[in-house]
């Protein structure tokens, strides 16, 4: 009898331990990563930490920012982090933003890129679009504008769907513009 009981507990453990790990993968997403050509971004803030090899990031300032035909001649995109967002809306970026002919993306931006292109409106008046959206692209060119988003699988912030939310982000800039 005894051994019965002790084989229901360790059962019991056991289907504890699978529902314990399936409950952990239904919160993240494993997709592959990125695999087209070599990408050069520039970034303000820290750079993330993305599976792909072929992906390299430069940090860049703000007023590295101001010097559009740079950004344009040596990045493939513009990535402004977290951190930085606030002062990325500032007035005297909007033009670079509409001009530099570059896609720019916006990470955890809960306000979309509409405080980027704006002028006279500050990041924290915008209110939060509450979307997922995890990471904003913003591209325009010759007057017609793009933008462009990738949330989080399932809402779920872990290292797995941040990974391939970049891979996402890199295989749309490897194909911007947008089609």
């Amino acid at each position: 009898m005894k051994s019965f009981y002790l084989l229901l507990i360790v059962a019991a453990l056991l289907l504890t331990g699978c529902t314990i790990t399936f409950d952990t993968k239904k919160d993240s997403v494993d997709t592959p990563p990125y695999t087209g050509k070599a990408l050069h971004l520039a970034v303000i803030g820290e750079a993330p930490t993305v599976r792909e090899e072929q992906v390299r990031f430069s940090a860049i300032t703000f007023e590295d920012l101001l010097d559009s035909q740079s950004l344009k001649a040596d990045y493939d995109a513009v990535f402004i982090m977290k951190e930085h967002l606030s002062e990325a809306a500032e007035d005297r970026y909007a033009e670079v933003y509409r001009t530099a002919g570059i896609p720019f993306f916006f990470i955890e931006s809960k306000k979309s890129y509409i405080p980027f292109i704006l002028e006279d409106v500050d990041y924290e008046d915008i209110k939060d679009t509450n979307d997922g959206i995890y990471a904003t692209g913003y591209f325009n060119s010759e007057g017609k504008w793009e933008f462009w988003g990738t949330g989080l699988y399932n809402d779920k912030v872990n290292s797995r769907n941040i990974q391939s939310a970049y891979s996402l982000v890199f295989e749309t800039i490897h194909n911007w513009p947008l089609k």
